[in-house]
């Protein structure tokens, strides 16, 4: 499976050719402080940790930092990361034939036994072949050869990752903390047995629960294919790995920060959140476990904030007794606490004992929707007089500046609704007035629904492309109108959420759309100056398909979904959560007894 290292010319080659002609050599050359570095050769089992972003971003990512961690411990067994290289490296790469390599020991990707992709969002599916193809790793597992590695991949898509099944061997499904392990040590154990591929496959989807490996399954039409998944979970998080030295990287991060994860799962149920319904059940660490970790990180990386990760940090039964203990022991070195969107009820009562520790840039509230109906709806409990008082609170404390997200497409919404965000985000900004005589400056964050499969709205088609745009043009007239200036104002790409929504919902019949995407040129889909529309578009056209309609596509009740195989709550639960919603506003209509949905999406 695993070709002979040599990577004494690479080295060369890297060091000559590519690093001296890149704008920031420091993405590539690895070295840094924490780094874990092995002698590959004396290593049973090799695996590329591949992030399909930048080094800025994939530093950012703690999931990332979190396997190569849990790997490296294993005695032999190396994990390397790789990173998706931007693109004049890129072009760098391929005009001087140098294949993608790792950044610890600099080998070629396709010499590892493993490579394995963080899927993390639907448009990253480009540069996972792109990866692939720079490495010199066919894109398809079943063009692939028994020496070229095996492609896995973790990671929150893998519980809806039909449309890019046929370029891996095996998914890796929920927690990953101890599966990873699992399925290293299965792999190094057959491996030394002289099994095949297939045969390691076979029997890694026979032994394990959470693996989905797409050439096992064969989809039936019905739904007893003996073949559903289970989402991995780690038995006992409190005490789950954990880096305590993690990489402290050359080139700023997006997030340069010691990250710890203080509970995982969410005690909400927001009907849109696809993390809040895959992601369970709910656990915590300890108050002193998470101290006992910031201590360690902040000694290993000399970072000046902790922030503290949660899908609802606000939930942590012992915030308080938390945010003391950090304070008392980072306060005269001069480090401080970030907390992500808190809940206000628990904002408001906490901001008087955090105003010393919280660094003090903006606060962010995840309000939704701006009407109290609408919040019931996607069913988000906040209410406005806990909304007005928690602001209060937070000007009160010191705080200028306030950041609030909306989300615009959910079933029912009217055009009432979309000018509210505007009423509401401008009474907010005003109440900072009768708190210190000056205007609060707020910036509004405003996305577009896209429904994710393993939620009620999965069954849901998105709202059209024109209802986004109209729905921009009446929050920005009526900012004019209410001359609301101390507003900013940010909109999501609507174009990408049409892709985004096409592509979450998909099955393997979009595997033939991706690749030809990235042969015409898709790449970097998730940056606005490299995402082309009309390429995407000419994509699915190919193949006989219309993307604007498969993001709008509505499914039946009983019809039989490309991704109720792969693991999340029960079918039946998530039924009763939408029909709740319908029935409590009356919009029937929206499940399976409208012929023509476009009538109701009209304001």
């Amino acid at each position: 499976m695993k070709s002979e290292i040599s990577n004494t010319n690479l080295k060369e080659l890297i060091e000559q050719d590519f690093l001296p002609f890149v704008r920031k050599p420091a993405r590539y050359i690895g070295g840094e402080i924490n780094q874990i570095k092995k002698d590959l050769s004396k290593c049973e089992l090799t695996v590329a940790l591949c992030f399909p972003d930048i080094y800025e971003i994939a530093m950012s990512y703690t999931g990332l930092a979190i396997i190569y961690d849990c790997l490296n411990k294993m005695e032999t067994v190396a994990a390397e990361r790789v990173f998706a290289p931007w693109l004049e490296a890129e072009e760098i790469l391929r005009n001087k034939k140098i294949p993608l390599f790792s950044l610890e020991s600099k080998v070629a990707l396709k010499n590892f036994d493993i490579v394995s992709f963080s899927l993390t969002n639907e448009l990253c599916y480009t540069n996972v072949l792109n990866m692939l193809d720079l490495g010199g790793i066919n894109l398809r597992s079943s063009q692939r050869s028994e020496s070229e590695p095996l492609i896995i991949a973790g990671g929150g898509q893998t519980n809806c990752c039909e449309p890019v099944a046929e370029f891996f061997d095996l998914f890796l499904l929920g927690q990953g903390e101890e599966a990873i392990i699992e399925l290293a040590e299965l792999i190094k154990e057959q491996k030394k047995l002289g099994k095949t591929k297939k045969e390691i496959l076979s029997l890694a989807a026979e032994k394990f629960e959470w693996t989905y490996v797409p050439s096992v399954y064969k989809h039936n039409g019905s739904r007893d294919t003996g073949y559903e998944r289970r989402s991995a979970v780690v038995d006992g998080f409190s005490n789950a790995n954990v880096p305590l030295a993690p990489i402290v990287p050359f080139v700023e991060a997006v997030h340069e920060r010691i990250s710890i994860e203080i509970m995982r799962g969410c005690p909400g149920r927001c009907r849109f959140c696809q993390a809040s319904f895959c992601r369970r059940p709910i656990s915590y660490r300890s108050v002193e476990r998470i101290v006992e970790i910031a201590k360690a990180c902040y000694k290993s990386t000399g970072f000046d904030t902790v922030s503290l990760l949660s899908l609802s940090t606000a939930d942590y039964p012992q915030l308080e007794e938390l945010t003391v203990k950090l304070h008392e022991y980072f306060a005269d070195k001069y480090v401080g606490i970030s907390l992500p969107s808190l809940r206000v009820d628990t904002q408001l009562k906490l901001l008087p004992k955090l105003v010393t520790s919280v660094r003090k840039g903006s606060i962010t509230i995840a309000v939704e929707a701006a009407s109290e109906n609408l919040r019931k709806l996607i069913n988000k409990p906040l209410k406005d007089e806990d909304l007005f008082a928690a602001v209060e609170a937070v000007y009160q404390a010191g705080w200028q500046k306030l950041k609030l997200y909306f989300m615009v497409g959910f079933p029912g919404e009217t055009e009432e609704d979309i000018r509210q965000i505007v009423e509401l985000a401008n009474q907010l900004a005003k109440l900072r007035k009768d708190v210190c005589g000056q205007i609060g400056q707020i910036n509004a964050a405003v996305s577009w629904l896209v429904p994710k499969p393993h939620t009620p709205f999965g069954w849901l088609g998105q709202k059209p492309k024109a209802y986004f745009q109209r729905a921009k043009q009446i929050i920005l007239e009526e900012k004019i109108k209410l001359r609301a200036n101390s507003i900013r104002f940010k909109f999501h790409n609507i174009e990408s959420s049409v892709l985004e929504s096409a592509m979450a919902r998909g099955d393997k019949k979009l595997c033939d759309v991706v690749e030809y995407a990235f042969k015409s040129g898709a790449k970097f889909d998730l940056w606005s100056e490299c995402f082309d529309y009309d390429l995407w578009k000419k994509a699915f056209e190919k193949f006989g398909l219309n993307l604007e309609s498969a993001a709008e596509k509505q499914f039946a009740e009983d019809e039989i979904l490309p991704w109720e195989h792969l693991g999340g709550p029960d079918k039946k639960y998530l039924l009763e959560h939408l029909k709740k919603a319908a029935l409590s506003f009356k919009l029937s209509a929206f499940l399976w007894e409208c012929e023509d949905r476009r009538d109701l999406l009209r304001f």
